[in-house]
């Protein structure tokens, strides 16, 4: 007869691990994923008082090693700027790359949220905190190229290109964004690349880690190292300068 649940083994919980990944060739990744469910699993069962201990608290978390994440280069965002066919694209594309807003603030962004004297706007990120963030001269004059041109009455900022002209969705931006990337012969361009490039230029370039926290509105700074992938170039040259 199978076992209960409530008398699973650690031993147990570690050879179906092994039997699992061996079965279905998975990936590190995979299998510390399945850990992780084991573990919130059995953790509510000991805080319910179905059992004494948790099996999983002596298997540990599985090392899968750093991947480093794809940012766009400089190259790369010109190539994008080329393949827009809309002014609404290049706006969208350049206050992305220059404010390293999540896609769910783009989308919810007003017209009376831009304030173009100061290049700045108001976003409203995770757990509806608001924040400032800032764009340059480029993002700011495509913004208004595309306000001047168009002829609805809608609040938002980005709306559809086709009638009614409603306000445009997160997936309408990936879309938007992934047609873009395919003309211009790069690879899964999405929101959050770009957002991940600014961490890494403003990093590489010296901004204070406390400073991109705040411009992300990332709560713990942790985050924002792990969003950020410094270029080893500039750590030889630092290493250069600083130490040897």
């Amino acid at each position: 007869m199978p076992k209960k649940v409530t008398n699973y083994t650690t031993e147990d919980i570690r050879a179906y691990l092994a039997v699992f990944q061996r079965k279905h060739k998975s990936s590190k990744v995979t299998i510390d994923n399945i850990r992780r469910i084991f573990s919130s699993f059995f953790s509510w069962l000991e805080d319910e008082d179905y059992i004494i201990k948790s099996p999983v608290r002596r298997i540990h978390k599985v090392k899968t090693g750093t991947q480093i994440k794809e940012v766009l280069t400089d190259e790369n965002l010109e190539q994008l700027r080329d393949n827009c066919t809309r002014v609404r694209d290049l706006a969208m594309i350049d206050l992305l790359a220059s404010t390293g807003m999540r896609v769910g603030e783009l989308v919810k962004l007003n017209r009376e949220d831009i304030n173009f004297n100061e290049r700045e706007c108001i976003v409203f990120g995770k757990g509806n905190k608001e924040r400032i963030v800032y764009f340059n001269a480029r993002a700011k004059i495509h913004l208004q190229q595309y306000l001047a041109e168009r002829k609805d009455r809608n609040k938002a900022l980005f709306v559809s290109l086709a009638k009614p002209h409603n306000r445009l969705q997160i997936s309408g931006v990936e879309t938007r964004l992934r047609k873009i990337g395919r003309l211009s012969k790069i690879v899964r361009v999405h929101p959050h690349k770009f957002r991940r490039t600014l961490a890494t230029m403003a990093i590489d370039k010296g901004m204070p880690v406390e400073q991109v926290q705040k411009l992300l509105g990332h709560v713990k700074i942790d985050t924002t190292m792990h969003y950020a992938m410094v270029n080893q170039t500039n750590v030889k040259l630092s290493h250069r300068k600083f130490i040897s």
